[in-house]
């Protein structure tokens, strides 16, 4: 990790950043169901623990907007449209993000191989400490899966899995959140 951050997440540290989960391009996924239900486990999650929640869209005038599963569940301000691959790139998402006053990304969304792993790097190269859940990714391709699996993995961007997310940003049972986030983890 790239900062003094200690080495679990925390709700009051971190940011969910959900990439390009779009009409016309999450059905072509492998598995877009998979990337539907464990994103919007995600962002149920975060906004329960008041969790900043940044979306980006591709080119929605072509690829559509955010998809209703997710859609539905976000904060009116969540959507930023992009253009660079890499949201890290984007002036507006950087805008955003720095205005957060956070510095730990909690990555999820498609493509994997593309606009997830350039992303996960550009945030990481600019000083942030960056999480990918894997569960909540995907590609058209299983093949192009592996290879951005391989790559994060390489150059230092754990993956996790939603539970890990959920469990680390709740800390115990105790946290008001708990019974909702609960939920989350059966529905």
């Amino acid at each position: 990790m790239s900062s003094s951050f200690p080495s679990l997440l925390s709700a009051e540290h971190d940011v969910l950043l959900v990439i390009d989960v779009q009409e016309r391009l999450c059905p072509v996924m492998d598995d877009p169901r998979r990337v539907l239900y464990n994103g919007s486990r995600l962002v149920r999650a975060a906004r329960a623990m008041n969790v900043p929640i940044v979306v980006t869209e591709q080119y929605s005038k072509g690829l559509g907007p955010t998809m209703h599963d997710l859609r539905v569940d976000l904060p009116e301000d969540a959507i930023l449209e992009k253009t660079h691959f890499s949201a890290a790139r984007e002036p507006v998402v950087q805008a955003r993000l720095d205005a957060l006053g956070r510095r730990r990304a909690v990555l999820c969304g498609i493509e994997m191989h593309v606009c997830v792993t350039q992303t996960a790097l550009g945030l990481k190269d600019m000083g942030w400490d960056v999480f990918v859940v894997e569960e909540a990714c995907s590609s058209r391709h299983p093949d192009s899966i592996k290879i951005a699996r391989e790559r994060l993995t390489t150059q230092g961007v754990p993956l996790l899995s939603v539970e890990m997310v959920l469990f680390e940003w709740l800390t115990n049972k105790e946290n008001p959140a708990f019974k909702e986030i609960m939920t989350t983890l059966i529905r």
